[in-house]
């Protein structure tokens, strides 16, 4: 890593959505990425080759990832930073549908993409950059984490652990660390697609996020990720360990 940026960040899933525009975001502010997902982004590689790092890693196979925290790479690339900001992003919705009819093997993935990863990034940033005198993890969570949906129970289940995870964290009061499990609001991305394209028997509520699209209600990638990074790297970041970024815009 070239880069001598203060500020470093690991992102996952930053090749697409949310996640590419908070890799773009970081990146155009000269903060030095790491990007942790299936597959490279080469157009931002090309933009940024001296700040952006990129592992290909299947976050969805915990062997692979605790095989990949065995290396020293998250260390060396933390190294010499004053603060390390770990953007949990990758996700999936998928299973959608009443319990009876979800396959096992994607229940399992879903739990490790949505949980076990996270959770093991977070650890691992915690032990790595103990030379940074502020420590930052974003679980990027969702409103279903605080309110049931028929049709989503492994979505709204893994993203709840994520919160609790953060309210746990958090009381372990560690200064130089700060969590927060952060609701983005509704986004425009692929994933708002799955769910629009599920049939109503799998979700009954896909007309509401029908009309979001029809309404033009839903924010941007970019949007989201400047308000996300703006409140991740401020001074009130980690003051509640679960938070959603339409009201701590609200309260601006």
């Amino acid at each position: 890593m070239t880069s001598s940026s203060p500020i470093r960040a690991i992102v996952t899933g930053h090749t697409r959505g949310l996640g590419a525009a908070l890799a773009e975001q970081l990146l155009a502010r000269g903060v030095a990425v790491l990007g942790l997902s299936r597959s490279r982004h080469a157009a931002l590689k090309a933009r940024f080759a001296a700040q952006l790092e990129e592992i290909e890693l299947p976050l969805a196979d915990p062997a692979r990832v605790a095989q990949w925290l065995a290396t020293d790479a998250l260390r060396r690339f933390a190294s010499g930073a004053q603060t390390v900001l770990l953007i949990n992003n990758a996700g999936m919705v998928q299973p959608i549908g009443p319990i009876e009819g979800q396959d096992p093997a994607s229940i399992a993935d879903a739990v490790n993409l949505n949980i076990a990863t996270p959770l093991m990034l977070a650890s691992a940033l915690a032990a790595a950059a103990v030379e940074a005198s502020d420590r930052r993890i974003v679980h990027i969570s969702s409103g279903a984490a605080r309110n049931a949906y028929p049709g989503w129970s492994i979505y709204c289940a893994t993203k709840a652990a994520l919160d609790h995870h953060a309210r746990a964290v958090a009381l372990d009061a560690n200064r130089a660390l700060r969590i927060c499990s952060l609701a983005p609001g509704v986004i425009d991305t692929d994933m708002q697609a799955q769910i629009r394209g599920s049939g109503e028997e799998q979700f009954p509520m896909r007309a509401r996020f029908e009309d979001l699209k029809r309404n033009g209600q839903l924010s941007t990638p970019e949007q989201c990720a400047t308000q996300l990074i703006d409140y991740a790297l401020s001074d009130a970041f980690g003051q509640t360990p679960v938070a959603d970024i339409r009201e701590i815009v609200k309260q601006a």
